[in-house]
Parts: structure tokens; C-alpha cells; sequence
């Protein structure tokens, strides 16, 4: 496979031997270091990366079209998530195994009509939130990741496990503690002592989640859970109809709350673009607090709003593909086995396509400005065949949020706190995001 130009080797710092460890460290993270690689090298990087024997990094949406078919992770950058599967790791199942997975999950995920059968249902958990909210208004700022996040979890539990489950309450506990463990640890070691005491809590909360999962399956009737059914449909064996759901609630869990976190804080930091987006949701609604399912698409600045926060903030910044056969990209010759990394949020800052790249500018997606543009200028939940088999649900769960708390409330910084993001599993707020809320006057 060839796209154009003599071959030659590929630019990058020096190997150190350590994967890379001191120079990511020294950058003061992941995306501060490769933004100053492509920087130096280029739109191709050859770089050390944790976990990979070899690391390519690409931040030109162009080549990143002529990769974007590759079908295969690297399986040692996914091996954290193994233990969450015991019917084989999900993220790096072979093509032949993970097509039919993917398209019987799209098939329910990404489908109009299962948006609309668990729109109210959503909506009535985003409800909830607004309304404990309402009640602590004026008694101090509220912790927007946490809050958000755990309404991720419980909107997720629902879409995917419908009404079987007895204490949903009990699942995000759980599953919070599945989540310390097996990615927490990517980040962080364990205090001295409290290793082997993690691990067990750990796969106690696994066990629990499992035997939930297993519940749900054992009294799915074929017009039940649509998730289930389809999985089923597809010939998929319980187990991996289980693994199916956990690995969804995993992906899902932090990543549409992190979203609304971002977007509320730009919009709080930016009252004209705030004003424009609340205004819009005002009309649409008229009378009504709840959004409906049509509405959405007559939210045009929200939407654009929502997108240049991913923008800036992706909720999951990086993504990788391994090489299935030699490559020649722009020039460079890319062997076989080698991985190839998709730095999303240096792509999303590359000022040739994104002029000032680090101003909040949501009008950058109105039709004709995103018709300019590269496919792949734009890549918040990944590209290809292995991208976000959610992407259309966490949109529409992340508007219809935005669309519920801007029609009740008011956002404000809470003053003298410092909003820093972090890369973890999903691009966090170090010390979260806090806000001040005010009512807005009911409508009339």
C-alpha cells in the first residue's frame, strides 16, 4: 500500500529505551508532547510510545484518511481491559470476529427509533438531576464532573439494561470501583498495603456486575431489551453478550457527562455564545422545561457549541491502530506491526485547518465553514472501523442534557478555581469543574 513519495526515514527524537516515559513526563504530559513533536517533525512522527515496540504518530487529517481502514488495535496498548472480558478482549478482537460484533451494537446504538424509544426515559434521569440541582441552588458551587459523570453511568445502565435492573444505584457503585481499579491504576500506583485489598474489592464488584448482566439476559424476552436482542440475533453467546454490555457501560460511563462538564465550562466563560445557545433552546421549547426527541435537530447552536467544546476538549484524546501490511505515507516507509497513534487532540489544534486553534469559536461548524474541511480534521470519537460504536447516542444524550440544565440554570465559575485538564482514560478536569448555579425564571 503506497501514498506517494520517495521513501525515507521517518522523523522523531532519539530512543531512549524507556517508552518514551522521560520525554512525556519532561512535556508534562501525553498531548503537551506531541504537540511539540509534530511541532518540530512534522505531520509524521516516529516516537517511543509505552507498550508499543514501535509508534508512528499522524496529525495530518489527509493521511489520516489513507489509514483510517486499518481493522486491528494494537493488542498490548488494550490489554488493561482484558480482565473485563472473559469471552476475548472486545477492543482487540480480529476483523472477521469484530464486524458483525460492531454492526449488531450500531444497529442498536446508532438507530433513530431506539433514540426515540429511550428518549423520555433519559430525559427523566437528566430530570432528576436538574431538579437536585434546583433544590442546593445558592448553598454553594456544584461538582460538575462528578455529578455529570454519575448521570452518564445511570443514562447508560438504562439504555443497556432497561428495567432489570433491582438498584441501579448498586451497578454505578459498583461499577465506580471497577473503574478505580482496572484504569485508576494506569495512572497512579496503589498507597503501599492496599494493592491486594483493591484487586479483591475489584473483582468482587466484576462478579456483582456480571451476575447483574447474567439476571437481565436470563429474563430477555426477543421484544424486550433492544440491546440484548440484537446481540442475541447476531448469534452471540451469553458471555459475550455480557462482556458486550460491560465493555459499553465502560465506554460510555464519563464520557458524555465530561462533554457537558467542558461545554458548560466554555459557555460559562464565554456569556455571548452562552446567551446565543440559551435563546435557541427558549424558542424551540416555548412553554416546555423537557425537550422531545425532534427537538434536537432545531438546536443548531447547541450542536455547534457541543462540538468545538469536543473540539478542545475530546472527551477520549488518543486512539491506535496497528499495521496489517507495509505502508509507504508521504514518503515514509511504515512496516507491518508498527502502531499507528491518532493524537485527536493535536489534530483538533493543527492551525492549518483550525486558525487560532485554542479560542472558543462554535460557528467554526456551521455547514458551509465544516464543508471546508478535511474528513478527518475532526475526529472526537475516533475514525474508521474501530470508532465509537456510540458516537450518535452520546450526541444525542449530551444535548438533550445541555438542553434540560441551560433551560433551568445559569452557569458561573466558581471563583478562584483553576479548571486544568488532565489526560486519563477521558480528558478530565485535574481538581474538577465547579460551577455556581442560578434558577432561570420559569417559563411562561
Amino acid at each position: 500500500m503506497s501514498y506517494g513519495g520517495d521513501v525515507s526515514v521517518i522523523p522523531g527524537p532519539p530512543a531512549r529505551g524507556d517508552g518514551g516515559l522521560h520525554d512525556i513526563a519532561s512535556a508534562g504530559g501525553l498531548h503537551a508532547y506531541q504537540l511539540r513533536l509534530h511541532a518540530e517533525y512534522g505531520p509524521v512522527v516516529r516516537f517511543e510510545l509505552p507498550g508499543a515496540a514501535s509508534a508512528v504518530s499522524v496529525a495530518d487529517p489527509v493521511l489520516l484518511e489513507a489509514t483510517a481502514g486499518i481493522n486491528k488495535r494494537p493488542e498490548e496498548l488494550f490489554e488493561f481491559l482484558a480482565p473485563l472480558c472473559e469471552a476475548g478482549n472486545l477492543q482487540t478482537l480480529p476483523a472477521d470476529e469484530h464486524t458483525p460484533w460492531r454492526r449488531a451494537v450500531l444497529s442498536v446504538l446508532a438507530g433513530r427509533r431506539s433514540h426515540e424509544a429511550h428518549f423520555a426515559g433519559l430525559a427523566a434521569l437528566a430530570g432528576d438531576l436538574a431538579d437536585r440541582w434546583a433544590e442546593r441552588a445558592g448553598a454553594g458551587p456544584v461538582e460538575l464532573q462528578k455529578d455529570l459523570s454519575a448521570l452518564s453511568l445511570r443514562m447508560i445502565c438504562q439504555y443497556a439494561l432497561g428495567n432489570g435492573v433491582d438498584d441501579p444505584e448498586e451497578v454505578v457503585t459498583a461499577f465506580e470501583v471497577v473503574l478505580t481499579e482496572y484504569l485508576g491504576r494506569l495512572y497512579q500506583p496503589a498507597d503501599p498495603g492496599t494493592e491486594e485489598q483493591g484487586r479483591k474489592r475489584a473483582q468482587e464488584a466484576l462478579t456483582y456486575l456480571r451476575a447483574v448482566v447474567n439476571g437481565v439476559l436470563a429474563s430477555a424476552r426477543p421484544d424486550g431489551n433492544d440491546l440484548v436482542a440484537a446481540l442475541a440475533a447476531a448469534g452471540m453467546s451469553p458471555a459475550r453478550i455480557r462482556d458486550t454490555v460491560l465493555m459499553i457501560m465502560l465506554a460510555a460511563h464519563h464520557t458524555t457527562g465530561v462533554a457537558v462538564s467542558w461545554t458548560l465550562h466554555l459557555l460559562s466563560r464565554h456569556p455571548a455564545e452562552a446567551a446565543r445557545v440559551t435563546a435557541e433552546i427558549d424558542q424551540v421549547l416555548a412553554d416546555r422545561v423537557m425537550p422531545e426527541y425532534a427537538d434536537l435537530k432545531r438546536l443548531p447552536r447547541l450542536q455547534m457549541a457541543l462540538k468545538e467544546s469536543m473540539r478542545l476538549y475530546p472527551p477520549g484524546p488518543y486512539g491506535a491502530r496497528e499495521t496489517t501490511e507495509d505502508l509507504v505515507l508521504a514518503g515514509y516507509e511504515i512496516p507491518a506491526g508498527t502502531t499507528i497513534f491518532y493524537p485527536f487532540w493535536a489534530v483538533h489544534m493543527n492551525p492549518q485547518y483550525w486558525p487560532d486553534p485554542k479560542a472558543f469559536i462554535p460557528g467554526r461548524f456551521a455547514p458551509e465553514e465544516a464543508a471546508r474541511r478535511p474528513r478527518y480534521s475532526y475526529i472526537p470519537f475516533g475514525l474508521g472501523p474501530r470508532s465509537c460504536e456510540g458516537a450518535s447516542l452520546a450526541m444525542v444524550e449530551a444535548e438533550l442534557v445541555l438542553a434540560i440544565l441551560l433551560r433551568r440554570f445559569r452557569f458561573q465559575p466558581a471563583a478562584g478555581h483553576d479548571v486544568v485538564p488532565v489526560e486519563r482514560f477521558v480528558l478530565w478536569a485535574a481538581d474538577g469543574i465547579r460551577m455556581n448555579l442560578t434558577p432561570r425564571s420559569a417559563p411562561r
